[in-house]
């Protein structure tokens, strides 16, 4: 068992491909298309790996789609645990325009899945005799997957003391905040949701993310400030990590990224705030690269650096 564990239970397969300009009702050339892993999880199963830590990533595949992206995550030497479903993983289209620099993201539904399937994640996790460190729960739900499965989760974190983090949004985030979660990862709105309101100002945020502390919701608040960097509040403070300016290329896999440094950075016994410091680090080093191509571990150790001498 690695000490780390990131779980998915809608990945996909991710294409991705060139064409010169996207026209409506014409036929459109693109080039070969690429194939990668996707999905939460799965996602910062492999930022870990890119950034020279080890984590065994817990999925569901189903069906040609579903052996791709196992095949996909062995080439990258990803450690992984593919529980099998009835129906076929998802596949999500991105398309870039050369002559504008445009990106056009085409994602699918996930397939519906049963409860004998979803299941399998909680069974696991509750009859193991070697627990991880750490379980990253992210990502979206698919259909048949009861919006409290992050819940079940934390009940079970609780229950057996291993550190949970949850990265997803909406009711999923909603019904998990409250039991036995570590550490969540919310942006500005999602945040706002959590205190009961549609929008939250810059001059609410700290109270607002004390409160979500007070009420037991999390042990520690990460909020993504997109390329203004990251809040980072706990019971012994607020601190904020201003993000470099870079030349962005593409955020696609940036908070994914981010969840990947900050848990290989909890595993290593380091500082909340330099905890923070490699997330953002990570997540900034995403946004350098092309496409859906996640963060590269030279401009990530490059930016922590930058970050512990300049925060």
């Amino acid at each position: 068992m690695q000490k780390i564990v990131t779980i998915t239970l809608n990945p996909a397969l991710d294409k991705s491909t060139t064409t010169q300009r996207v026209v409506h009702e014409k036929k459109i050339r693109c080039d070969v298309p690429r194939y990668e892993p996707g999905g939460g999880g799965i996602n910062v199963s492999r930022a870990i790996k890119k950034l020279g830590g080890e984590s065994c990533a817990w999925f569901l595949s189903g069906g040609p789609s579903g052996e791709r992206l196992e095949e996909l995550l062995h080439e990258e030497g990803v450690h992984f645990w593919a529980a099998k479903a009835k129906n076929w993983t998802r596949e999500n289209l991105m398309v870039y325009e050369a002559a504008t620099g445009e990106q056009y993201r085409f994602g699918m539904p996930g397939p519906h899945v049963e409860e004998p399937e979803w299941r399998q994640f909680i069974d696991k996790l509750e009859q193991t005799e070697e627990l991880p460190e750490y379980v990253v729960a992210s990502g979206s739900l698919p259909p048949g997957v009861p919006e409290d499965f992050y819940y079940q989760l934390a009940v079970v974190a609780h229950k057996r003391g291993f550190k949970l983090i949850v990265d997803t949004s909406g009711d999923a985030l909603m019904k998990a905040a409250g039991e036995g979660l570590y550490l969540i990862k919310p942006n500005l709105g999602e945040l706002a949701g959590l205190a009961g309101k549609e929008h939250i100002t810059a001059m609410e945020q700290e109270d607002i993310a004390r409160k979500v502390l007070s009420d037991g919701k999390c042990e520690v608040l990460v909020v993504s400030l997109g390329p203004r960097g990251a809040m980072l509040a706990t019971k012994e403070g607020i601190h904020y990590v201003v993000s470099p300016t870079v030349k962005q290329l593409s955020a696609v896999g940036a908070g994914d990224s981010m969840v990947g440094g900050m848990v290989l950075s909890l595993l290593k016994g380091c500082s909340m705030l330099d905890v923070v410091r490699f997330g953002v680090a990570a997540g900034t080093a995403c946004t350098m690269t092309p496409g859906s191509e996640l963060c590269r571990r030279e401009d990530t150790e490059e930016i922590y650096k930058w970050l512990q001498e300049h925060g």
